[in-house]
Order: structure tokens, then C-alpha cells, then sequence
């Protein structure tokens, strides 16, 4: 009688086609939870911004909210000033982080200081980085939008549902 070693074709078929099932179940909800932590992510960045931006303006009240949000960050060794405010890390303020891309700029000057502001919060690929727009301004509230579109101006980020309501 001969021994048989290892396993059949067909017992190895029928593992990989359980394998295959199991990993189907699971992606979808792994991207899910990408997307949901990422948005989490993009909601803190975005009250950061909105605080560092309320700071900037208390700090500078003649320019009043500052024209971009490179200025709220600064190469390191920073020394606070107008162009450099070391508010934020160099991560926000290149624009980029977890998925999302982020701008803020300075509005309705009067006097030559910017009243008011907008920062926007958008996926950088829609539906694989994140599904929701974020956005703030000088009341220092995030607001969204889903799905997420074109970065939004002032009144219409202050138009949107704030988060958490």
C-alpha cells in the first residue's frame, strides 16, 4: 500500500476559496475604517487650523487673519513673526495630512486686516482618502459636507451643518 503525502488539488482549491470569501468580507470594512479615521483626522486638523488662525489674528491685529495657511507655520529654528507665526507644524501647513488636503486664507479686508476666513478640508482622492468636506471660519466651528467637493468659499462653508448637530 502506498503512502500518501501532502494535500489534493482540490482540498487546496477549496482553502484558497475560503481565503478569498474571508478577504472579501474584510477590505471593504478596512477601507470603511480608513475613511473614518481619516475624516477624524481631517476634523482635528481642521479645529487646529481654525484655533491657530484666531490666535494669529489676536497676535497680528493689523493684518488680522493671515492670507494663507503657510504663515501660520515657519522652517524650523522658527522665530514668531508676521510672515513666520510657528503656530502650526510644518505637516498642516504644507497642506497635506491623512488623506486630505487643507488651504486657509484671509477675507474682507478692512483697513488692510482680513475680518474674516475660510479653511477647507478635502480628500485627496475622493471616496479613498475620505468621503467628507470639512470646512471652518472665524466663529471657529467645523462644518461638512458630504460628499465632499470643490474647496468652499466663506458663506457657503458658514451655510453647512456644523458637526455634531
Amino acid at each position: 500500500m502506498r503512502k500518501h503525502r501532502g494535500f489534493s488539488l482540490i482540498e487546496l482549491l477549496i482553502v484558497v476559496a475560503i481565503i478569498l470569501i474571508i478577504a472579501a468580507i474584510a477590505i471593504p470594512n478596512l477601507l470603511r475604517a480608513r475613511i473614518s479615521a481619516n475624516e477624524a483626522s481631517a476634523t482635528g486638523s481642521l479645529r487646529t487650523i481654525n484655533t491657530a488662525e484666531v490666535s494669529y489674528a489676536s497676535f497680528y491685529p493689523a493684518v488680522g487673519f493671515p492670507a494663507s495657511i503657510a504663515i501660520l507655520g515657519g522652517a524650523a529654528p522658527c522665530t514668531p513673526g508676521v510672515a513666520t507665526a510657528c503656530i502650526l507644524d510644518g505637516t498642516l501647513t504644507g497642506g497635506s495630512k491623512s488623506g486630505y488636503t487643507f488651504t486657509a486664507a484671509g477675507l474682507l479686508p478692512v483697513n488692510g486686516a482680513n475680518t474674516e476666513f475660510v479653511a477647507n478640508g478635502v480628500p485627496a482622492t475622493l471616496n479613498t482618502t475620505g468621503v467628507k468636506g470639512f470646512c471652518g471660519t472665524e466663529d471657529n466651528t467645523v462644518r461638512f459636507v458630504s460628499p465632499a467637493g470643490a474647496v468652499l468659499v466663506h458663506d457657503a462653508c458658514v451655510a453647512l451643518q456644523p458637526i455634531g448637530q
